[in-house]
């Protein structure tokens, strides 16, 4: 590896994780005191975009830290990064423009139900395919955000349908996603975790009351 590269390399990594950690800061003081379960009400839309794209930084950058590396190095320029990152989060705000335009507030059957549907999808061929793109080189943000909306939008919903501005929802989520962007795809793993998926949805629809958060408090 050359100097250039390097050191190229070296700030990229440095940008892509001191952002996503001022991201976490940004969206846990959006979120503050709007965490209704799934009564939460998204407020105006520009309200909504403040919370959602420091939310998709702080929660997909992590993840995406290995290809920006990638893209960093090859390219041997520092400022191919930002355009990389920011296409990358475009994918994600334009996700959250068509969460803002269908999310109502909902009830715990129709949460349990998103959340169901969220741990079947993990078996899908589609879900193995997209997350098996993520893990490999592309030759741009705009692709590496579709793949990584294909591989996580099952998760994602399942965070909207559970509490959009809950901050513990998000690190589980959070911390589910980064784990599927970095480590390779595994029966033992990734069964287990959609079999709970599921199995928390299905809590969710018969008995919410022992999840937390999910209703506001009387």
């Amino acid at each position: 590896m050359s100097d250039r590269a390097a050191a190229a390399t070296a700030a990229a990594l440095t940008a892509t994780l001191g952002l996503a950690a001022a991201s976490w800061v940004v969206a846990v003081r959006q979120m503050s005191g709007m965490d209704m379960g799934v009564a939460t009400r998204l407020g105006s839309f520009a309200f909504f975009a403040a919370v959602w794209v420091p939310m998709m930084a702080a929660m997909m950058l992590p993840g995406a830290a290995p290809a920006v590396v990638r893209h960093a190095h090859a390219s041997g320029r520092v400022r191919a990064v930002p355009l990389f990152a920011g296409s990358y989060l475009a994918v994600w705000a334009l996700v959250g423009v068509a969460v803002y335009a269908v999310y109502r507030p909902h009830g715990s059957v129709a949460a349990g139900a998103v959340a169901i549907a969220a741990g079947v999808f993990e078996f899908t061929p589609l879900k193995q395919h997209c997350r098996r793109r993520c893990r490999e080189s592309v030759r741009s943000g705009l692709e590496f955000g579709l793949c990584c909306v294909g591989s996580s939008i099952g998760l994602m919903l399942m965070l909207v349908a559970l509490g959009v501005m809950s901050v513990t929802w998000m690190s589980v989520i959070a911390i589910i996603v980064l784990a599927q962007k970095l480590l390779p795809a595994k029966a033992a793993i990734d069964v287990p975790l959609a079999l709970a998926i599921v199995g928390l949805g299905i809590l969710i629809v018969i008995a919410p009351a022992p999840v937390p958060g999910l209703t506001p408090p009387m």
